[in-house]
């Protein structure tokens, strides 16, 4: 491969395999799509490959099932894992997982050991965890997805109740990625305008209380799987502020040592991405209950930590 960049997603479902598809539209470098099972990613990426004449972008897909050929990715997408059924919490899955990415972080380490790694899998902020602790890497190249999807799903229903264009609209969300996550609405705007000016509280907390319950309301609906178009295009916008090194500001999960009187952890804060991965966490000044509010959710990734006792 070339001069391109080179980005290794790991994982051939619906999410690994949908973030391949928005990498390759907007033709961000050169794919490996990595999974166990065998055919499904080279199908997959091959199926991509025939998709790129008629869509016009000029990227290599290759589906692998071991990590030979990953060697020096720029940026590596983790999305292994076992996703979530009806009626289970993203926690249910803590320790299944954690051996997983566990395995995937060894493989990528040994042949990207320059790469900036970012966590998909579930339960989020645990995971990442476990991939910080087992590459060794600094905190600044790796890297959880949650926010951005967060935000996404809280600016998609502010737009719909405002009947205005998602462009308008920013939304800003803390803490993990679940039950516990911290949307603020004083700092959500539609073209600068704060939302509370525009919508009554009742509306907002109900909008609040929807994104975050936004994934298990898919999974419901879906019964046999669980969200993938927005998760996978929050990774890729990650990977493009990274790649392009665009210095984008953007909810994600982050290695806090001290930032919101929280250290240890990986919570979710706003985030310069650029080209050495983290460049930049926002603190802002928070009121009493929206401090309570991070601490709650801190805590609850604590909980996962301890059980997993890294």
């Amino acid at each position: 491969m070339g001069a391109r960049n080179k980005i290794t997603v790991v994982g051939a479902g619906n999410v690994g395999a949908t973030a391949a598809h928005w990498l390759a539209a907007k033709e961000l470098g050169d794919i490996l799509l990595v999974d166990i099972v065998e055919g499904v990613p080279q199908g997959k990426a091959l199926d991509l490959a025939q998709a790129a004449p008629i869509e016009g972008y000029d990227v290599r897909l290759k589906g692998l099932n071991n990590y030979d050929g990953t060697e020096n990715s720029d940026v590596v997408i983790i999305t292994a894992g076992l996703a979530r059924k009806p009626g289970m919490s993203r926690d249910d899955l803590l320790k299944t997982n954690a051996d997983i990415v566990s395995k995937v972080v060894d493989e990528v380490v040994r042949r990207s050991p320059d790469s900036i790694l970012i966590i998909v899998s579930n339960p989020l902020d645990a995971m990442c965890q476990v991939a910080l602790r087992r590459s060794g890497f600094p905190k600044h190249r790796v890297i959880g997805m949650a926010g951005v999807l967060d935000s996404a799903r809280m600016r998609c229903f502010l737009a719909e109740a405002l009947d205005v264009s998602v462009e308008n609209v920013t939304a800003f969300v803390l803490g993990g990625h679940g039950d516990t996550m911290v949307p603020l609405p004083r700092f959500s705007t539609c073209a600068g305008i704060p939302i509370p000016e525009l919508l009554p509280k009742d509306q907002i907390d109900a909008i609040v209380k929807r994104t975050a319950g936004g994934g298990a309301e898919i999974v419901s609906l879906l019964k046999t799987g669980s969200a993938y178009y927005a998760p996978s295009a929050a990774a890729v916008e990650m990977t493009e502020s990274i790649l392009k090194d665009k210095k984008k500001i953007l909810p994600c999960a982050a290695y806090l040592e001290g930032e919101y009187g929280i250290n240890g952890l990986y919570v979710g804060v706003p985030c310069k991405l650029g080209a050495r991965g983290l460049e930049q966490i926002i603190e802002i000044n928070l009121l009493a209950e929206e401090r309570i509010a991070l601490q709650k959710s801190a805590a609850a990734v604590q909980e996962l930590i301890d059980v997993l006792g890294i």
